[in-house]
């Protein structure tokens, strides 16, 4: 987990005693331009924005293999520590879930549960290589008909849709042990086979993960300037009478905008799991929670429509969520670790059916 002597001058002088801070103090450092945050009872300056004031320990850890090399590189971030009379927890949090699910993380670890097979990944890899070769020498051996079209269409849509889901999972960080080739390949996937930009990736995706549903953090539940979700936000942009468009009749007009999709419905169908997992949830302001809580408010599992292929394995979206890191094929390994967690403290595990989570979708 790394040690703290020896860390240059100021507060981190050797020997030289740490500032201790309360909690009270710590949350008023919640601003865009100050934002302190506490791991393992250290409290660190502008790491991880939107856990400003809170202890942000378990979301640390779900981001990063090396946890104590990266502990190391943030030294500079260093400014103090807990005070003694202060519990590890903010705002109340439920310390004995906090307990629980840590346990739980160190029973995954010693079931090598985030020890990946790059065999799985390899030829994951390669059978998304074969169908982007397979429809492009459709369309060039056979032409431009109707029928070579729609062929090479449905497998360049399977492939686009299966690269994504990999290049996900090396986003993550859950192939290799050093974030470098995972890197290296994930913008293979994503630049040369999708078109598209990791870095934007990423961005936006940790952000989702680390406060998922949580409006003005998570990027994903931003889609003002075409609907309104959850409960909070029609009431609130009611009041302030701000609209770029009539939600009010937004079931009616998504009905309009549905035709510019039917040429690529294919592949938006492909790729609706990762938000039917989520939007389905609840949506609301900061509501503080601890990562175990949080995690389970905000997604559900996916029974499974196909197989774990056809959805990217995001049939385990509430596994993925505790764990990022934990590679694909081992998602189902942790399904019983959390469903009993969930079980103990009267959580609410919810696995509902795509046709029902598309029906909830729609209401």
């Amino acid at each position: 987990m790394g040690k703290w002597g020896n860390q240059g001058k100021g507060a981190t002088e050797l020997e030289a005693p740490m500032p201790t801070f309360q909690w009270e103090e710590i949350q008023k450092h919640n601003l865009c331009t100050d934002k302190w945050l506490v791991i393992n009872r250290k409290v660190f300056n502008r790491v991880i924005g939107h856990y400003a004031g809170e202890d942000a320990t378990d979301a640390f850890l779900a981001f990063h293999r090396s946890f104590g090399f990266v502990l190391k590189i943030m030294k500079p971030l260093l400014i103090g520590e807990l005070a003694p009379e202060e519990p590890s927890q903010d705002r109340g949090k439920n310390s004995q879930i906090i307990e629980d699910f840590r346990a739980l993380r160190k029973t995954a670890e010693v079931m090598n549960l985030f020890k990946s097979n790059q065999l799985f990944f390899l030829l994951h890899l390669a059978h998304i290589i074969a169908m982007e070769s397979i429809a492009w020498f459709t369309i060039f051996y056979f032409g431009n008909s109707w029928i070579p079209t729609i062929i090479m269409a449905v497998v360049l849509a399977t492939s686009q849709a299966q690269a994504g889901w990999l290049q996900h999972d090396y986003g993550h960080l859950s192939v290799y042990k050093k974030s470098m080739w995972n890197h290296i390949v994930q913008n293979f996937i994503i630049g040369y086979l999708k078109g598209g930009s990791a870095n934007w990736w990423n961005h936006r995706h940790f952000q989702h993960h680390i406060k998922p549903n949580v409006f003005h953090k998570d990027p994903d539940v931003s889609m003002l300037h075409v609907f309104v979700l959850g409960e909070w936000q029609p009431t609130e942009y009611r009041k302030k009478k701000l609209k770029y468009l009539p939600y009010n009749h937004q079931h009616e007009y998504f009905f309009l905008i549905g035709p510019l999709l039917l040429i690529p419905l294919y592949f938006h169908f492909l790729e609706s799991h990762w938000f039917m997992n989520h939007i389905v949830m609840e949506m609301d302001q900061e509501p503080y929670r601890d990562w175990f809580s949080s995690q389970l408010a905000a997604t559900c599992n996916m029974e499974q429509f196909f197989n774990s292929w056809f959805s990217g394995h995001l049939n385990f979206q509430i596994k993925h969520h505790l764990f990022p890191t934990v590679p694909w094929h081992n998602l189902p390994k942790v399904a019983p670790l959390v469903r009993s967690l969930c079980a103990k403290h009267s959580i609410e595990y919810l696995e509902k059916p795509l046709l029902q989570l598309d029906t909830y979708l729609h209401k």
